[in-house]
């Protein structure tokens, strides 16, 4: 098929065409999918600042069970901890070693069952098979921190939220129903991450993970954008010089 523009003359070749268009429809979608995750991790982002500038609550028996709803809001609660039944999220990496989230179970003051308190990453010993010891400076304790999903893995393997026998028990994914069925008493179904300034607790850096900034995000589009554009260019290049 030709084009004819005054002097200029377009001939469009059927396979050339169809493979200009479909590498064009993908360079922008993927623009646009950066676009997109940039516009998300703002949103992400502002979010954690707000409910991070908002005022202590008091968790209790009334509380939304809506853990979104709930999600980075500062949190301060009194009870006892279980110190004698702890978890250990396996395999979670920090600065590229390798080491456990620990999980201890606070049995709320009010009666109101219980909630598992992030103390913070450490790291694994080269033995895998030796465990740490999760020691406690005290057993009844006034917590306050910020409530957040379970830290969360990218491909969940089968049998993954079963925890291990015997204390402390491993477990690559947390499940609070699953935990509460062998700790024998219910479970939130959030953990509060311990703060910075609190005892008991291990390495603790709780801003939300953000492996690219908006900004990388809003670059990366753009590269796909040019090469959308650097595409089309040599595609008209080559339909007239083809048409000459």
């Amino acid at each position: 098929m030709q084009i004819n523009f005054g002097r200029y003359t377009i001939k469009l070749e059927i396979f050339y065409t169809l493979t200009y268009l479909i590498f064009c429809a993908v360079l922008v979608s993927l623009g646009l999918w950066q676009l997109d995750r940039s516009e998300q991790k703002r949103a992400f982002l502002k979010l954690e600042d707000q409910r991070a500038a908002t005022d202590v609550i008091q968790l209790s028996r009334d509380i939304t069970s809506d853990v979104d709803a709930l999600r980075y809001l500062k949190v301060s609660v009194d009870g006892t901890y279980d110190a004698e039944h702890q978890f250990l999220i396996d395999n979670q990496i920090n600065k590229g070693k390798v080491g456990y989230y620990v999980l201890t179970p606070l049995i709320l003051k009010d009666g109101a069952g219980a909630v598992l308190i992030n103390r913070g990453w450490l790291p694994s010993a080269l033995d895998r098979s030796k465990l740490p010891d999760l020691m406690l400076t005290q057993s009844v304790a006034h917590i306050v921190g910020r409530i957040n999903h379970f830290p969360s893995v990218g491909i969940k393997l089968s049998g993954a939220e079963t925890p291990s026998d015997g204390w402390p028990s491993l477990v690559q994914v947390v499940n609070s129903k699953i935990l509460s069925e062998k700790l024998g008493y219910v479970l939130y179904d959030f953990q509060i991450e311990l703060g910075s300034d609190m005892l008991d607790g291990y390495k603790r850096d709780w801003h939300a993970p953000t492996v690219m900034l908006p900004e990388q995000h809003t670059a990366y589009a753009i590269q796909w954008f040019l090469l959308a554009l650097t595409l089309t260019i040599i595609f008209i290049w080559y339909c007239l010089k083809i048409g000459r």
